[in-house]
């Protein structure tokens, strides 16, 4: 009797581990009642009094088994969807790791209600949209939220997705977390703003179907974030359609993109704002049209706070030239886009310089050290300061001109 009973104990907690292995450590003992209810009633439940009882008997065993409950109900958990991943869950399971109190979370991936009733935080699932209880979905139909609508002070009017959500009311948090900046620094702001227009909005948008515009597009964009996490689901026709190890590689490819764009717009793109602002304010001193601006180092990102510092300084007569340095030492005269998302120019060089190159250049302008002309028109090149500036006075002074005769000089560009 007593080796028939070791044989039953053996093969119920062989049952169990099998169990509890093809679940990944989320699915309870319950979960698996009702699909085992037989094995369990005849074999579990005995086998449990007996396991009970045995550890009653062993302290050390008993102690163990408080410590590592203790230890398992302390580590907090995120819950969201199994099964397909997407960009907008995995940004939003990755930004909520960067806060101390889920740093060491365990992402739980379920459907399963009673399961993410657990959790601590639950995105993207759940059909339940409450900041109070840490519920952040935006599949029910009653979701319409936008940055706006939700911070009436922010411009963004797309429709929010986990990402969005958890990045609206966590993203300050976050990038403190991740720069060290104080709650009080205005660079704060400044780079959450930064980070939403130019990173999160777009995985919201595209997780809820939005079109970058109205019009008819001209060609595809395949390789954007939501795409290459979208590729690391498994292949329809592959063996294997477990989605853990490519959840958490998405979270790794999303991941170090978003912390290399925060490095970028704060140790880059935010020192090279100042750069700007002295070069509009120096620009009479540059050329009396106030049209032409220097930047003192060249390749800094100044399209953007151009644009900024103009409205903030309320320029009248828009700048339409910046020169600064190339790798080479050498200078370039590039023209002022007509917005940030436009390939056409304020005013673009001379239609007659374009393509044409060197000394064909120069003897065609009567600018010494001419380099090149882009054939779009949008950029040139000069050995010297004095060329490039002589090149941007050149073409002011003949779109002066034509003005005066009552035409216009094209401004086509790339």
């Amino acid at each position: 009797m007593f080796s028939a009973f070791g044989r039953r104990r053996r093969f119920a907690i062989a049952v169990l581990k099998a169990a509890g292995s093809a679940t990944v450590g989320y699915v309870s003992f319950h979960q698996i009642s009702g699909k085992y209810s037989r094995l369990i009633s005849v074999v579990v439940h005995p086998i449990r009094h007996c396991l009970n009882r045995v550890a009653m008997e062993s302290p050390e065993a008993k102690r163990h088994h408080s410590d590592s409950l203790s230890e398992k109900m302390s580590v907090p958990q995120i819950g969201t969807h199994n099964g397909t991943f997407h960009c907008d869950e995995v940004l939003a399971c990755f930004l909520l790791r960067q806060l101390p109190e889920y740093k060491d979370a365990d992402i739980v991936r379920t459907r399963d209600p009673a399961l993410l009733e657990q959790c601590d935080i639950v995105v993207d699932v759940s059909g339940e949209f409450d900041p109070k209880r840490h519920r952040y979905d935006h599949h029910q139909r009653s979701f319409n939220e936008t940055f706006n609508t939700l911070c009436p002070e922010k411009p963004w009017k797309t429709k929010l997705s986990s990402a969005g959500l958890v990045y609206l009311y966590f993203g300050h948090r976050v990038l403190m977390q991740l720069t060290q900046l104080k709650d009080d620094d205005k660079h704060l702001e400044v780079l959450y703003d930064k980070i939403y227009e130019n990173f999160v909005e777009e995985v919201d948008a595209i997780d809820n179907g939005i079109s970058q515009c109205d019009c008819e597009v001209r060609y595809t964009v395949s390789t954007n974030l939501s795409a290459r996490v979208s590729h690391l689901n498994p292949r329809w026709n592959t063996k294997s359609q477990d989605t853990e190890e490519g959840f958490h590689k998405a979270m790794a490819v999303v991941g170090a993109e978003f912390l290399d764009r925060l490095d970028f717009y704060q140790n880059s793109w935010l020192p090279a704002r100042s750069l700007v602002e002295t070069a509009v304010q120096n620009r009479i001193q540059v050329d009396p049209s106030g049209e032409v601006v220097v930047l003192e180092k060249g390749g800094c990102p100044w399209k953007e706070h151009l644009f900024s510092i103009e409205a903030e300084l309320d320029v009248q007569t828009p700048i339409k030239f910046v020169l600064y340095t190339d790798q080479n030492a050498q200078w370039r005269v590039q023209c002022v886009p007509a917005g940030l998302h436009t390939f056409q120019n304020r005013l673009s060089l001379l239609e007659e310089w374009r393509g044409v190159r060197d000394e064909a250049l120069s003897d065609l302008s009567g600018i010494p050290g001419c380099v090149f002309v882009h054939a779009s028109g949008f950029i040139g090149g000069n050995r010297t300061k004095e060329g490039a500036l002589e090149m941007a006075r050149q073409t002011l002074q003949a779109a002066a001109n034509c003005v005066g005769e009552g035409s216009k000089l094209q401004t086509n560009g790339s």
